[in-house]
């Protein structure tokens, strides 16, 4: 749905080539600063190079990106989302049915499955799951809300698992919840604190095997895996301490995949030797969250955000002051989707119609008015004022995020233009997330990825999913409440009718997107490389023009094969990227003529 013609691709490259060819240039040089040892890998070890934050390996309370992803490999849930196009498919359970009133969903385990340890998985480990989620706050911080609508959840025997809705839902209740194996997490004293960092138990194709912080991150194949021991015997993730160190270490070998390349990496990388590209259909969002007035779920505000930020018509200007076309084809080099609201286009089923009324865009003049109708008056620096205070806000960045820098280059005379004062605060990925954590920010670069199905991305935009300053309670994308918007969450998470609910999912996205507690930018492309000498057979999702990593499940990695000597042999030279780019530039001559996903962390590592 999102591919880029070679044509485009071509000129595109032409017209980035100097800065592509100075990034060429530097990494060429610049060491990769691995922080693991350079051993010769073994053949069926698969290394990705990776900066992501963790801050556990507990499936109940983290959900940043790099440990959600690690999850889906660890732990199988009741129901999977399938490689094709992200529906439902089997996972534990190999049929499910509802009652006539649509409240209660039998499932049917599949038989004689084991845990990574041996032990038998059953029914039984499937019902005390969802019963600590429900039974213990600490244990229901990440997904939470996705057993609210549970009354019961029971095993009447080993290989039945019955939910009990207190309400119809649309959505199926066995999808996005691991499932863990309660013969190791029963005898845990405190589940909520656990980081189950190292030899995991569990049900998926890779089990954690040890974790050095900042290091690596080291997964194992799992050989009760029920689709069978994966062809891979080990996934390693190794730290890097910036982006190019990550790129020049796919191009010299150090580590065979790479995902969240800048658009400037990627054209970078086009044409290396045994480097294949993939530019897939993202599933992210990337946007400014605003601090309209932190609250935690019993609205006890806390938190620096400035006070002009809860008149939505400043939020409303700042949105208007954004000229988010010119951002996606500049920063983003077009390899991202124009965007309307935090679903993505990807799902054109639930994401906010870009006809829809609500949408204004880019808008100088109104920007303005809307300032002006709020009480900001311009003053004789053509910074506006209200009550002797001039209107100046902090945007907070991560440092090594180009992305983030690029963009906030662009935003300060924009804001400017408009009458506000924008000062970048540029700093640490770990004082990124404590600040935003605490509310210390008035706006920040933000990011998540997207579930196939709505449900869990509106509930994290609800009153009662906001946590307090110290990040306990629930999980919140930008910590706003509407009450109009709880009751069309409400409204949604119970409609059968798919037509109906896609319309109050719509009504939903519109009230964010008039109330303004986000910019959502754009819709970025995931852009990745691997080593085509030493693996193939990566499996994306959606199959057509997917992307590989960061997938809703365990496609990407689990089917990944060694590739043949007489492959490896083979491999090398120009791909298809390179050619392209040697077409582009003769078509030059003839002529005459980055992505990167707390509560709110950086933009690359939210799920």
């Amino acid at each position: 749905m999102f591919t880029h013609s070679s044509l485009r691709r071509g000129w595109r490259r032409c017209l980035a080539g100097v800065a592509a060819l100075a990034l060429a240039g530097s990494m060429a040089t610049a060491p990769a600063q691995a922080a693991t040892s350079e051993a010769p890998a073994p053949d069926n070890v698969l290394r990705i190079a990776t900066d992501g934050f963790i801050d556990s390996f507990n499936p109940f309370t983290s959900f940043y990106l790099v440990p959600t992803n690690t999850f889906r490999y660890m732990y199988e849930n009741l129901v999977a989302n399938d490689a094709k196009d992200g529906s439902v498919t089997e996972g534990l359970a190999t049929e499910w049915n509802t009652d006539s009133d649509g409240k209660v969903w039998t499932y049917t385990m599949r038989p004689d499955m084991k845990w990574s340890d041996g032990e038998p998985l059953t029914a039984e480990d499937v019902a005390w799951t969802y019963n600590q989620m429900m039974e213990k706050d600490e244990m229901a911080v990440a997904n939470g809300s996705l057993v609210e609508n549970f009354a019961k959840v029971e095993a009447p025997d080993e290989g039945t698992v019955k939910i009990t809705l207190k309400k119809p839902q649309a959505n199926n209740p066995g999808q996005e919840i691991p499932v863990v194996p309660e013969h190791v997490w029963s005898k845990i004293d405190k589940p909520g604190e656990f980081k189950n960092d190292k030899k995991s138990v569990g049900s998926g194709p890779f089990q954690l095997d040890s974790y050095e912080a900042n290091k690596s991150i080291t997964l194992k194949a799992n050989p009760n895996f029920w689709r069978g021991k994966p062809k891979l015997d080990e996934i390693q993730y190794r730290y890097y301490t910036d982006s190019d160190a990550q790129v020049q270490a796919i191009r010299s070998g150090e580590v065979d995949f790479i995902t969240g390349l800048s658009p400037d990496q990627f054209t970078a990388l086009d044409g290396a030797k045994d480097v294949e590209l993939n530019d897939g259909n993202g599933r992210r969002f990337n946007g400014i969250s605003i601090n309209s007035g932190v609250a935690d779920a019993k609205d006890k505000e806390f938190g620096t955000g400035a006070e002009a930020l809860k008149d939505k018509k400043v939020r409303q200007a700042i949105r208007a002051g954004i000229d988010t076309e010119t951002l996606r084809k500049q920063v983003m080099q077009d390899y991202a989707q124009p965007a309307t609201s935090f679903i993505p286009a990807v799902y054109p089923t639930w994401a906010l119609d870009a006809e829809n009324p609500v949408i204004t865009g880019f808008d100088v003049d109104r920007a303005k008015k809307l300032l002006d109708d709020a009480g900001w008056k311009e003053g004789s620096d053509g910074i506006r004022e209200k009550d002797g205070e001039k209107l100046q806000l902090r945007f907070l960045t991560d440092a090594d995020a180009p992305i983030e820098q690029n963009t906030a280059k662009f935003l300060k005379p924009w804001m400017k233009d408009i009458g506000i004062d924008l000062k970048n605060e540029s700093t640490d990925v770990d004082t990124v997330s404590e600040r935003s954590t605490k509310g210390d920010y008035d706006m920040y670069f933000s990011g998540w990825s997207i579930n196939p199905d709505p449900d869990y991305q509106l509930s994290i935009n609800t009153c009662g999913q906001r946590p307090d300053a110290e990040g306990n309670g629930g999980t919140s994308q930008d910590g706003w409440c509407n009450k109009e918007f709880d009751k069309l969450y409400q409204a949604q998470h119970v409609e059968l009718d798919q037509t109906k609910r896609a319309e109050l999912v719509q009504k939903a996205l519109a009230i964010h997107y008039e109330e303004t507690p986000s910019v959502t930018l754009w819709y970025p492309n995931q852009l990745e490389a691997y080593r085509s000498d030493r693996f193939d057979n990566f499996t994306k999702q959606p199959t057509d023009g997917g992307a590989i990593a960061n997938q809703v499940g365990y496609w990407g990695y689990e089917s990944v094969e060694p590739v043949s000597e007489e492959d490896a042999n083979g491999a090398g030279g120009l791909g298809a990227g390179g050619w392209i780019g040697i077409a582009a530039a003769v078509i030059v001559v003839l002529g005459g003529g980055g992505w990167l996903l707390s509560r709110r962390k950086k933009s690359d590592d939210r799920e």
